[in-house]
């Protein structure tokens, strides 16, 4: 009995050591918005204060377009993750995104608290602020989410859904992100808290496009920067321990014309869900492009954005 609590001792003794070098070596603060504005931002963006934030976004393009295009980033990223598609697209349309609350720079919201209902709310009241009665929406993963919760609960403020690589379906044999797998880890995925290493980012942004090559130090640094933005690190851990409520049914009320656009090569949430937008949405149409994985907008942009104007 001795030896055994000898050799937990032991063992607890070790991983404390482990615990306390990996802080030692790895651990980052947490970088302020005063830090990051002068990186991230431009002249388009500005900063609205609503439900207690300062939430980033960029209008764009033409302001004559009575019916702005919305672009909502999914998990982990931010507005930058439409801008060559936004470059493309505001030759022609008034073209709106925003760093959504919990991410980017807008930052987390004063409850720590996220669902659907809490992003329609927001959008509903992003919306007003701006006095945009209609718009159209496209959404990646989490935010395809956010945009279709958003045209079925407020389908009066929506005229065309852009679906990309959305979440919404349950997802099956997918190999996922390293990032998002060691934040679903229990207890682990407390040291994220303080602890994002450029090498984890690196690692999770090759498991989210197809060639792995577009991978760039800038867009490392980038991710990394935003995802040690003052609170998001907790608002992140947060929204992967409490999850979203789940209601794909709702999907089937959507009456909206729908584009579905998805990587073929999407490793996060495979083709096979696209299928069911298309089979549940009615008249939508879905468009599978060929080697590519689950941000299309970036792999593949141009394509991308002729797809969008032309619906």
């Amino acid at each position: 009995m001795k030896k055994m609590l000898r050799l937990t001792g032991y063992l607890l003794a070790t991983l404390l050591i482990l615990v306390v070098i990996l802080f030692a070596v790895f651990f980052q603060r947490d970088k302020t918005l005063e830090e990051l504005k002068p990186i991230y931002t431009n002249h388009f963006s500005a900063f609205m204060p609503i439900m207690g934030m300062q939430v980033h976004y960029r209008d764009e393009g033409n302001k004559g377009d009575s019916t702005p295009l919305l672009l909502i980033h999914g998990m982990s990223s931010s507005l930058n993750t439409f801008d060559s598609v936004a470059l493309i697209l505001k030759k022609q349309r008034r073209v709106i995104s925003i760093d959504m609350p919990a991410f980017g720079l807008t930052g987390p919201n004063p409850e720590n608290k996220y669902s659907f209902a809490y992003y329609s709310l927001f959008l509903d009241s992003f919306l007003n602020r701006l006095q945009i009665p209609v718009c159209d929406i496209a959404g990646n993963s989490l935010g395809g989410g956010i945009a279709w919760q958003f045209a079925a609960t407020h389908p009066e403020r929506v005229r065309k859904l852009i679906l990309i690589d959305a979440s919404g379906y349950p997802v099956k044999n997918a190999s996922g992100s390293l990032g998002f797998k060691i934040a679903s880890t229990p207890v682990i995925n407390n040291l994220m808290l303080y602890i994002t290493p450029k090498a984890l980012v690196r690692k999770s942004l090759e498991g989210i496009y197809y060639n792995k090559n577009i991978v760039t130090e800038e867009q490392v640094n980038r991710f990394q920067d935003v995802a040690i933005s003052q609170g998001n690190r907790k608002a992140f851990l947060s929204i992967i321990k409490n999850g979203f409520e789940q209601e794909p049914d709702k999907i089937s009320s959507i009456n909206k014309p729908t584009l579905i656009i998805w990587g073929d090569k999407d490793r996060l949430i495979p083709v096979e869900n696209a299928y069911l937008f298309r089979k549940y949405i009615k008249g939508s149409k879905l468009v599978v492009l060929k080697n590519i994985g689950h941000v299309p907008m970036e792999e593949a942009p141009r394509e991308t954005a002729a797809l969008i104007a032309g619906f």
